[in-house]
């Protein structure tokens, strides 16, 4: 048998020495790569091919929710967490069928966990889908601060405080943060679950704002809006997005 070939991500020195300390006293498996934040996780995971990564959940640069998201469920290995999380949050891993190791790690624990991913090798189609219930379920939490966005043979993660609007462009959503554009292959409506719990609203079918940039409104014809944001860009509302426009804006009583 093939030995298990593991990618360490975790950014605390001590607990990378400990684990990587308990990993060599495991037979059939092999360390193909440490990462110390998650951009490196994302690059090693898309080079080096890992079966298994143990990846911390939460890693600066990017969080390991955000790592499998720029990664995409559907190429990423399998999965342990390791967590200092409380036994709530152990719970909702549990419930997707991901394994997870607590801080300190312990031996048998370890071991458990890698017998478990021994027996896939490959992540399943079943994997895939419970890794993307992962994503979608913590997308709507404020835990996802950033968007992955690839750049060349790079991926840079974008804050979406930063973002200022998003318009769809066939089968991609362009992202407007900062004076700088990115296309990403995303459809709109997801980007705007992703995006709403953090202050975006959709103004035409094609267009997601986010509210607070919003520096004027000038009414045009049949509900129509001249939307003006704080950068001086230019857009224009659809009709039928009028009265959550103004909702949002609380625009109640005003013409």
């Amino acid at each position: 048998m093939s030995p298990l070939r593991v990618l360490i991500a975790e950014d605390e020195p001590p607990a990378r020495r400990r684990i990587r300390s308990l990993l060599d006293e495991c037979a059939g498996v092999t360390i193909v790569g440490e990462a110390a934040h998650g951009g490196e996780a994302v690059e090693l995971i898309q080079v080096v091919r890992p079966d298994v990564v143990l990846l911390d959940v939460e890693l600066p640069v990017a969080n390991g929710f955000e790592v499998i998201d720029a990664v995409g469920p559907e190429s990423m290995p399998d999965v342990i967490f390791v967590t200092a999380y409380d036994h709530y949050a152990i719970r909702a891993f549990e419930v997707h069928a991901l394994d997870y190791l607590v801080k300190p790690v312990e031996r048998e624990r370890l071991s458990t966990a890698l017998g478990r991913a021994r027996e896939r090798v490959r992540p399943t189609r079943a994997a895939e889908s419970r890794l993307a219930k992962v994503i979608d379920d913590v997308r709507e939490t404020p835990m996802v601060r950033r968007i992955p966005v690839r750049h060349g043979h790079r991926i840079l993660f974008v804050d979406i405080a930063d973002v200022d609007y998003v318009q769809a462009e066939g089968n991609y959503v362009r992202v407007r943060a900062r004076g700088t554009s990115y296309l990403i292959r995303e459809t709109l409506n997801a980007f705007e679950a992703r995006l709403r719990p953090h202050g975006f609203l959709r103004i035409q079918r094609s267009t997601l704002v986010q509210s607070d940039r919003i520096a004027e409104l000038q009414p045009l014809f049949h509900g129509e809006y001249a939307v003006k944001l704080k950068d001086g860009t230019k857009l224009t509302s659809g009709r039928s997005y009028r009265d959550q426009l103004r909702a949002a804006l609380h625009l109640t009583g005003h013409e």
